[in-house]
């Protein structure tokens, strides 16, 4: 399973970046809204750093504008995939999209059902977000199983993304049940590389290891 960070923040994916572990990058407009520079500058720095797919989304809500903008920011770099919210509107441009060559990841999927329309518009990415079906009393990850369990039965390409990652939990029932790709703030990439086990039993080690070396 793929590792991406849902940021726009230059230090954090430079640094995320640094450990060679980093597979990609998924942004949204309020992501960047937090970084006061411009978008495109700031999709051209992170592709300038992360070799892997760098989603970049558009803000229109109508089919032309979405075409206008998405062949754009595709422009940007060869590793840009636009990121076309789940609507009527959204699904042609995705037609669209996919006859010209130009990945989309289609963002805000809720329902099985539309990520059955997605794939077969020519989805690139699915991105179904669990943490906020898990927010109004809903199990996220069953969502995450039977889109699975969907693109199988009819060997759709498109990947599954894991989007509204919350905790390290949600990353490993992701890979349990065989995403593509689980894509999450900066804070819980970090907890997934430390354990409290794993620094108790290296200082342990560290004290003993003092201990001969003073012998």
């Amino acid at each position: 399973m793929k590792n991406f960070l849902d940021t726009a923040n230059f230090n954090e994916i430079r640094e995320a970046a640094s450990t060679g572990l980093l597979d990609g990058v998924t942004t949204n407009p309020s992501l960047v809204a937090k970084e006061n520079r411009p978008f495109k500058d700031i999709i051209k720095d992170i592709c300038g750093i992360v070799k892997g797919d760098v989603s970049a989304e558009v803000t229109a809500t109508d089919v032309e504008g979405m075409l206008s903008e998405g062949r754009e920011l595709a422009k940007i770099s060869d590793n840009v995939i636009v990121k076309v919210p789940l609507i009527k509107d959204g699904l042609i441009a995705v037609q669209r999209f996919s006859a010209e060559g130009i990945r989309c990841n289609v963002t805000l999927c809720f329902s099985p059902t539309q990520a059955l329309l997605a794939a077969k518009a020519g989805a690139y990415i699915i991105s179904p977000f669990i943490g906020r079906l898990d927010d109004i009393s809903q199990t996220g990850m069953e969502l995450i199983s039977q889109i699975i369990t969907i693109y199988r039965n009819y060997n759709f390409d498109t990947q599954v993304l894991v989007a509204s990652i919350r905790n390290p939990v949600h990353v490993v029932e992701s890979a349990m049940l065989g995403a593509d790709i689980a894509t999450m703030p900066y804070g819980v990439w970090t907890q997934l590389i430390k354990h409290p086990l794993t620094d108790i039993g290296l200082t342990r080690f560290l004290e003993d290891w003092k201990k001969v070396q003073a012998k």
